[in-house]
């Protein structure tokens, strides 16, 4: 069972999570979206106790971050995909289901599943493995929505907000102490994508 300062830590991480997100959507422009969110998410991982840096690494921590482009921002319809579930079995959440409702077409990059968290709370996650991981980022892959935990860039009824600039490392790259979905195939680009979070040494 998890330590109640632990789960307190966790819940306000989630909580300033969403609150960074929230101001990213209502800036000005995207760049400047972009700047807070650099700014705020290198604030969590060098000072938050539930930050995924582990604790003698966090002091002056700061992630590479690649600069704003413009041309890694989508808005895009959530297109038809055959249904699909995954099961994610992880040491302390248990299976984690995952069912797939589509998928988004970047022009001249690709697709990328959509997936549901199919359990209490839901939320819409697209993780995204490039022809860049396992060299300028982590082999893993990154995250580009995890909206269960506050990472949600907008979009309508019936679309996405898709901003590779903000793809992000998922908490195992900095520590084997983590658990993380990966990309599988239909979240896989055939591109490089030097934009986003980048890995930093062998965290």
């Amino acid at each position: 069972m998890a330590a109640v300062g632990d789960v307190w830590a966790v819940r306000d991480w989630r909580r300033k999570v969403t609150e960074l997100y929230d101001g990213v959507r209502t800036a000005a422009t995207p760049p400047e979206g972009h700047a807070l969110w650099v700014e705020g998410r290198n604030a969590l991982l060098s000072g938050h106790p539930a930050s995924p840096v582990p604790g003698d690494q966090r002091r002056g921590f700061a992630a590479r971050v690649g600069p704003y482009d413009p041309a890694f921002r989508f808005t895009v319809a959530i297109e038809e995909a055959p249904r699909e579930r995954r099961e994610v079995l992880t040491p302390n959440d248990g299976v984690v289901p995952f069912e797939r409702i589509g998928r988004v077409v970047l022009p001249e990059l690709g697709s990328l599943d959509v997936w549901w968290l199919d359990s209490y709370g839901g939320g819409i996650f697209i993780p995204m493995r490039d022809e860049s991981s396992g060299g300028l980022t982590y082999g893993g892959g990154r995250y580009v929505l995890d909206t269960v935990k506050g990472a949600d860039l907008g979009g309508g009824a019936d679309s996405l907000v898709v901003d590779l600039n903000f793809a992000y490392q998922p908490s195992c790259a900095y520590s084997p102490d983590w658990t993380c979905p990966l990309p599988g195939v239909g979240n896989t680009l055939r591109v490089p994508i030097d934009v986003g979070e980048q890995h930093i040494g062998d965290h």
